[in-house]
């Protein structure tokens, strides 16, 4: 389990990284810095497990909202976008990955003492 959160603390970290060329950087920088906190602090047990579960569900409800009106994919031919849902849609996937991280993180991350 260590080595899963080691892996997506960075993957967040990584995630944060690339979002500095994007026009909504703060928010995604912020989002997935999080999501890395998250992981880090779950490695040092200093979380219960409720707070991984209240965090999956904000980004749950984040990733519905951030679906796009009209899904077009996540990948492109060309080097530019074509369009916004192409965004979107990467967006929320990236979302639904913090999701999934955090539930991880609640079920199976818990510390040894109780929580």
């Amino acid at each position: 389990m260590k080595f899963f959160k080691i892996i997506f603390g960075l993957l967040f970290m990584l995630f944060a990284y690339f979002q500095f060329n994007d026009p909504d950087a703060t928010i995604w920088i912020f989002t997935y810095s999080a999501a890395a906190l998250a992981c880090y602090m779950s490695f040092n047990n200093l979380w219960p497990s409720w707070v991984f579960y209240g965090l999956a569900a904000g980004y749950l409800v984040a990733s519905i909202f951030q679906w796009p009106p009209h899904f077009e994919g996540i990948f492109w031919g060309e080097a530019k976008m074509r369009s916004i849902n192409i965004e979107e849609a990467r967006e929320s996937l990236g979302l639904l990955i913090c999701c999934l991280a955090m539930v991880v993180l609640g079920k199976w991350g818990k510390p040894t003492v109780t929580d």
